[in-house]
């Protein structure tokens, strides 16, 4: 607020959040808008050209447009560009713009660390550090869009740094605000969600009037080869994990994605296909079968147990893909981000 000791980030506000701010400064409404649009092209204040000067200058001494600095980009030889943003506290938050062929996709962090240590993934091996506000997340893609012109981005994927559904407020405000037709105008239809399992938000989330995509980190047809990859499932067992998501389908409608990591000789036996085609038969679901990325400085993921695995699912009858990893080469692949 103005006058406060910490300036507000105006990237976080909601336009009519942003009109009572704008108010407070005795501007007209429209205002808010001229300031949204431009916040979420990327703008300083200083280079929002159709505010009068004298306002641009107290927006600079009263509030924040954004708080990232952009501090490393790294582009990998498949195109994936890998941006290391610096929150205000020093932290680092990693994101990561992939273009494809027809979109233009932005994986973003929603927490710096993860409490959740998952046993093949960086972020959460360096536990939790604190969540991301709302400003925060929007912000990685505005600079991920400054990064991708001509290109739009067209999807956002909440598949980076930390597990989205535990910072719960702050993910929902920003794809509300990346949903926004003042600004990036991502259709919400085009965001994904992915969780390790946490059941009442998974319930929450199908209640929000947001048709938003749920992706399921899965990993395991039962709970002992679970529990040992994703420790969450000794609190929340995979039967109660997929019970939520049965929910969640059958309350909106949507299809849900259970991803599937390949660790080879663990969980990609016949037996585990055979488990995971048990769990979710009857549903609107696919599988998203995802080979193994290092978390050090070396080595290859393992396609060719995927495909094996892949096909051990399609013969029991489930939709299945196997997901190509962008990004390995700069560690910006699936489950390689870190602060560290």
């Amino acid at each position: 607020m103005s006058g406060s000791t910490t300036p507000t980030d105006l990237t976080a506000l909601l336009p009519e959040e942003l009109t009572e701010f704008m108010a407070r400064l005795g501007q007209p409404g429209y205002r808010a808008r001229q300031v949204f649009c431009w916040l979420h092209r990327g703008a300083s204040f200083a280079g929002m050209s159709d505010l009068p000067r004298p306002l641009r200058d107290r927006l600079s001494q009263e509030a924040r447009a954004g708080t990232l600095a952009l501090v490393a980009r790294q582009t990998a030889p498949d195109g994936a560009t890998k941006l290391g943003l610096r929150a205000a506290d020093g932290h680092l938050i990693e994101t990561v713009l992939m273009p494809y062929a027809r979109r233009t996709t932005v994986c973003v962090s929603s927490q710096i660390g993860c409490a959740y240590g998952c046993v093949f993934c960086a972020t959460g091996q360096q536990g939790l550090t604190r969540s991301l506000s709302a400003g925060e997340i929007v912000e990685q893609v505005v600079r991920a869009q400054g990064l991708a012109r001509p290109r739009r981005v067209s999807n956002v994927v909440f598949m980076g740094m930390g597990e989205p559904l535990a910072n719960y407020d702050a993910v929902m405000r920003a794809v509300r605000l990346l949903n926004h037709p003042w600004g990036l105008r991502i259709a919400a239809r085009h965001v994904a969600l992915s969780t390790c399992g946490l059941p009442e938000e998974i319930r929450r989330l199908a209640s929000e009037d947001l048709q938003v995509a749920l992706a399921v980190s899965l990993h395991a047809g039962d709970d002992e080869v679970r529990s040992q990859l994703v420790p969450i499932n000794r609190r929340h067992p995979i039967a109660e994990v997929v019970r939520a998501a049965r929910d969640y389908a059958r309350q909106t409608g949507r299809k849900v994605a259970f991803e599937y990591m390949v660790a080879a000789g663990l969980n990609d036996t016949p037996d585990q296909a055979r488990r995971v085609a048990e769990l979710l038969t009857g549903m609107p679901a696919m599988v998203n079968v995802i080979p193994q990325n290092p978390t050090g400085q070396g080595g290859e993921p393992d396609a060719r147990a995927a495909r094996a695995f892949a096909g051990l699912l399609r013969s029991h009858g489930l939709e299945v893909a196997v997901r190509r990893s962008r990004g390995g080469q700069i560690l910006g692949a699936c489950g390689q981000l870190s602060s560290q």
